[in-house]
């Protein structure tokens, strides 16, 4: 038995958000009343993750927060040709302000106006605690990542933006396009009729559904993933009803060979042997329980 239409809709709807754009400001608000940013210093604070891309579904808390540095940047130049990369190298010098000070700086804004008790320096982000009107948070503190596709003079160029951040204990970078995702799922979500965002909440309260039945691990299934193997589905699987686009999403994913998907934001692929991408093997341990679960519905 098919999972009916009534139990998608329900499994379609949004979560609640005004607390979360709360937990977002009121880090905007920890930055802003911070004092002792060198005088260039330019950064911006956004939502990202679930909350940003309205994907957020009832029982999500912690909010994806990016603090992120624009007034200095990495680069990538590998796609400059030898003489657009030496030009470059010939117009900027090694930034003053970088990436570990700025973080050295947003720690000290949130720990100030937070309290010291209330946040903690997690692997990858820094831990907000929840408060009254406001979520747990994780803040990431990044920098401008420019990956350069053009470079003739100061006033010339092209590059791709994303965010750059360093994870000490596995001595690594990672590279993320946050905003690239949230403006390809806005699209997405057009070209379907609306039903991509919808969809997207859905396999996630199956996945929650599978997980609370011990029928699937949520470390198997993350979120983020999820929502990015959706994106790859062509638009026309979207639409009639929510169960005509489940049926059909899960028929094209196990009928398609999914090796060369990519993640949401169009540049990193979804399947790859980095932590910020998915087995291919879960991917296909995921996809299996969803289709046993719309086939065995019995609730």
């Amino acid at each position: 038995m098919a999972i009916p239409e009534a139990q998608l809709n329900t499994w379609s709807h949004q979560g609640g958000i005004t607390t979360a754009k709360n937990t977002a400001d009121s880090v905007k608000n920890a930055l802003a009343k911070f004092d002792k940013w060198p005088q260039d210093a330019q950064h911006e604070v956004f939502l990202q993750g679930s909350y940003k891309n309205d994907t957020n579904i009832y029982g999500d808390s912690d909010v994806d927060i990016v603090a992120q540095l624009h007034s200095s940047w990495y680069r990538d130049l590998t796609s400059l040709s030898v003489e657009e990369a030496k030009v470059y190298e010939q117009t900027y010098g090694d930034a003053q302000y970088d990436w570990s000070k700025f973080r050295s700086d947003v720690i000290k804004a949130l720990q100030q106006y937070f309290d010291q008790t209330n946040v903690r320096e997690g692997k990858k982000c820094l831990k907000v605690s929840a408060s009254s009107g406001r979520l747990p948070a994780d803040a990431v503190a990044a920098i401008d990542h420019r990956k350069y596709t053009r470079f003739h003079s100061v006033s010339d160029f092209r590059y791709i933006e994303g965010m750059k951040f360093f994870v000490p204990s596995e001595n690594r970078w990672v590279i993320n396009y946050p905003k690239q995702h949230y403006e390809n799922g806005v699209a997405k979500n057009g070209s379907t009729g609306s039903y991509y965002k919808a969809l997207v909440r859905i396999f996630k309260n199956a996945r929650t559904y599978l997980v609370d039945n011990r029928q699937l691990t949520k470390e198997i299934a993350p979120s983020y993933f999820l929502e990015c193997l959706l994106y790859n589905v062509p638009n026309a699987n979207f639409g009639t009803s929510y169960q005509m686009s489940f049926s059909n999403i899960l028929k094209w994913l196990s009928q398609n060979d999914i090796r060369a998907l990519v993640c949401q934001n169009g540049f990193v692929p979804l399947f790859d042997g980095s932590p910020e991408q998915w087995s291919l093997g879960n991917a296909k341990v995921s996809i299996d329980a969803l289709i046993r679960l719309w086939n065995n519905w019995n609730k």
